[in-house]
């Protein structure tokens, strides 16, 4: 890339502005256009100060805030699939378990039905089963009638998907498990029991709110927000160093799992999820984070924030463009840093 050399002014005096003062007309400031030409023995020239600059190499950290959460598919919330009173409880809060551990026990006539809806389903296809068999034996020995066969083939098929819908029905709870005369409740996944609000004796609704949560916290999600302008700078799979009040002088690091494919018209942010590992559970939802950025360098020209000028909704600097001649110049900034 070719090297580019330019001169920033940095006007201080108030003279290099829209008002000039009266002078002498050999010490006039000549502007034509965008050009300004300030003579020799003009007292303005002394106060203008000059710096170099070109293209180089510049990168930026990008810092926002976050919260850390559990990964959905890490938690589960636990409610009672039935109406009904609890007999038992196995766990206590705090308490490690695996996918498919007894949480705590339903009694329920809810769960009693499901049971005597599948044995009602089972006995009545097992009749429409036998009759159907009779009616193709009777039309076998050519003493049946070909129309009562037919119906009861379709009956039979009738009661064979009925037996269907009420075994999948029984199914779904009997892998919870029966206990003494109720229904287990089993964990969904591994985790850790977070929050237990289950009591021995206390009736449950199977409306109700949930009774009991378990998170898997081995690894967590940082929900974070970005600025728009800033979205180009970050991709997913990009480390980032993540930052907890808890713990200042620890290093934790992460990565960006998720860009969300909106912006948020209210704030012209966009959402992105860092997921973090945290073997010692040290990162607790709900807490606060600071997420960092590290961002690719790119070739840039960087000015100081005093020699940047604006007028309306125009930025713009003085090049110097020659023995005592400087030319306006509209430029885009990206940002200003300390």
């Amino acid at each position: 890339m070719k090297r580019i050399i330019l001169s920033i002014i940095i006007l201080f005096a108030a003279s290099c502005k829209d008002n000039v003062p009266q002078q002498a007309p050999e010490q006039e400031i000549i502007l034509k256009d965008n050009q300004v030409t300030i003579p020799e023995n003009n007292p303005v020239l002394k106060k203008i100060k000059t710096i170099t600059v070109s293209d180089q190499e510049y990168s930026h950290d990008i810092t926002s805030v976050g919260t850390i959460e559990a990964i959905p598919n890490n938690y589960a919330e636990i409610a009672s699939p039935f109406s009904g009173r609890v007999t038992k409880a196995f766990v206590n809060i705090g308490q490690k378990v695996s996918a498919g551990s007894p949480l705590f026990e339903v009694l329920s006539s809810g769960y009693l039905d499901i049971q005597k809806e599948y044995s009602d389903a089972l006995n009545e296809a097992g009749l429409a089963e036998k009759k159907y068999k009779r009616q193709q034996d009777l039309v076998k020995h050519g003493v049946g009638i070909q129309k009562e066969l037919e119906e009861s083939e379709t009956e039979f098929r009738n009661k064979k998907i009925s037996l269907s819908n009420a075994s999948t029905a029984l199914k779904i709870y009997n892998s919870q498990g029966k206990g003494s005369g109720g229904l287990i409740v089993r964990a969904p996944i591994a985790g850790e029991v977070i929050s237990n609000k289950i009591v021995t004796g206390q009736y449950l609704r199977e409306d109700a709110e949930p009774v009991m949560f378990i998170a898997e916290l081995s690894k967590v999600w940082i929900s974070g927000e970005v600025k728009e302008k800033d979205l180009r700078f970050i991709k997913n799979g990009d480390q980032v160093s993540i930052k907890v009040n808890t713990y200042p002088d620890r290093a934790i690091n992460g990565k960006v799992y998720h860009i969300n494919d909106w912006v948020d018209e209210a704030t012209r942010s966009i959402k992105v999820l860092i997921q973090c590992d945290n073997p010692d559970r040290t990162l607790k939802p709900g807490m606060f984070a600071t997420i960092i950025y590290s961002t690719d360098s790119e070739n840039t020209i960087i000015i100081p924030t005093s020699a940047l000028m604006q007028k309306d909704d125009n930025q713009y600097v003085w090049i110097k463009t020659g023995k005592n001649q400087f030319m306006k110049r509209n430029v885009t900034t990206a940002e200003a840093s300390e």
